[in-house]
């Protein structure tokens, strides 16, 4: 069995050949049932949650090709900082499909950095205006300079603002997203004039209170909202969700967890048909994305098992032999 730590992980995965290789799972699709969901807890408190993500892809009898399945494991425990961990810590399991045969264990968490933001970039290449060169990533964790990097794989970005509400954290985020994005950095102090200014806004964070305001997007903005991965999360504000045509990773999950669509919902500021389809409707045809130049759009990500398999495949399969 193989074994792919972070740092090789990131020396065998790349942007856009990864955004390829999830939009192909997209289109193709797979089996993956719901995620199972397991809170721990101790004298009352919650300590953390555990989270299961199975997925396979079965070849056709006949047809030559591989099967895989795969099991993503995930540990949300958000006291870790105090410890020195990151908060959230994970590791996937790669099997053959035909036999169950383990074929490699891989880092869970560098490799979820890496698809979550190739999701968000199959989306952009989608949705994004071709000509989209300014982008605010709001929130510095570990996750903004792998989304940094995978929009700048399929737009021109040239400029990249990041805000986070510690300024000290933005500056550390400039800093690692400049090992690899060679355009002009800045540490926003004002999210509104960013926003007002950038064609792509990314947004990653545990907000439950909304970040980006529809008041503040410019005509023919991308929003990519990352974060706020529970019903009652939010990083935008009702205005910018009406403003824009919506589109999501995998309906069912985002009907069910996405907060920036949920609430609005709940408020009546939306209908149901508001939200246009999902990657796989925008990659089979079956809905239009961006219609127009001056249009607003916005990507909501909610995470799906499928990019786990997708990657995890195009790492095993492109690795040099052990």
């Amino acid at each position: 069995m193989r074994v792919f730590d972070a740092e090789a992980l990131s020396r065998t995965l790349s942007y856009p050949a990864l955004v390829d290789v999830l939009e192909a799972m997209f289109k193709t699709g797979c089996e993956s049932p719901e995620r199972h969901h397991h809170t721990l807890t101790r004298d009352g408190a919650t300590l953390g949650l555990h989270l299961l993500m199975p997925a396979w892809k079965l070849a056709k009898a006949g047809s030559g090709e591989r099967s895989y399945l795969g099991l993503k494991a995930v540990n949300v425990f958000p006291g870790n900082g105090a410890r020195g961990l990151g908060s959230v810590l994970g590791a996937y399991l790669l099997f053959d499909g035909e036999t169950g045969q383990p074929l490699a264990v891989l880092d869970g968490t560098t490799l979820t950095y890496w698809r979550t933001a190739g999701a968000s970039a199959v989306a952009s290449r989608l949705l994004a205006r071709p000509d989209a060169s300014v982008m605010t990533m709001v929130g510095a964790g570990n996750l903004a300079p792998y989304i940094v990097r995978a929009h700048a794989s399929v737009r021109p970005i040239g400029k990249v603002m990041i805000w986070n509400r510690t300024r000290a954290r933005a500056e550390d985020a400039a800093q690692r997203i400049g090992e690899h994005f060679k355009g002009r950095i800045e540490v926003a102090t004002d999210l509104d004039a960013a926003v007002s200014v950038s064609d792509i806004v990314s947004a990653a964070t545990n907000s439950r209170e909304p970040l980006i305001r529809g008041r503040t997007l410019k005509r023919g903005a991308h929003v990519d909202l990352i974060g706020a991965f529970t019903p009652e999360m939010r990083e935008t504000d009702e205005e910018a969700v009406k403003r824009a045509r919506v589109f999501v990773d995998v309906m069912a999950s985002a009907m069910k967890e996405a907060g920036d669509i949920l609430q609005p919902l709940a408020a009546g500021a939306i209908g149901k048909d508001h939200v246009k389809g999902d990657l796989a409707d925008l990659l089979h045809g079956r809905v239009q994305g961006r219609q127009s130049p001056d249009e607003i759009t916005l990507f909501k990500s909610c995470g799906a098992a499928l990019e786990d398999l997708a990657a995890a495949i195009h790492v095993y399969s492109s690795a040099a032999p052990s």
